[in-house]
């Protein structure tokens, strides 16, 4: 398992409940977290830097999730940041979608526990 100390994560989520909770447990297994709450805002901020990992909601304000996975994807260097997409969608075309513009993982936010994000995304870490 890799060691969380110092690593960046970059969040992407406009419900702002869930968002601040998945950040408080981050930060707890020692990583830093940068929240944004829409996908303009996440393609701006990647422009500038190079997180460990990426949590992305797809339904979001001004840029979808999608669209971000698409301008990830042109950057080669930033392809190969894992993405975790953590949606409200859960139709099997959505999360073939995903999973073909370079997402590592996909969770039904109904179907998942914050404890489960946690494991996955130390599992990720590089």
């Amino acid at each position: 398992m890799a060691d969380t100390a110092q690593k960046n994560i970059l969040l992407v989520e406009d419900e702002n409940f869930l968002s601040s909770l998945i950040k408080t447990r981050l930060e707890k297994e020692g990583m830093t977290v940068t929240q944004v709450f829409d996908g303009e805002s996440a393609v701006n901020w990647l422009m500038e830097n190079h997180p460990d990992l990426i949590i992305l909601d797809l339904i979001l304000p001004k840029l979808s999730g999608f669209e971000v996975l698409e301008r990830v994807s042109y950057d080669p260097e930033k392809a190969k940041i894992p993405v975790i997409i953590l949606s409200n969608l859960a139709q099997e075309s959505d999360i073939m979608k995903a999973k073909n513009l370079g997402a590592k993982e996909y969770f039904v936010k109904v179907r998942i526990s914050t404890d489960e994000i946690i494991d996955r995304v130390k599992s990720l870490l590089p």
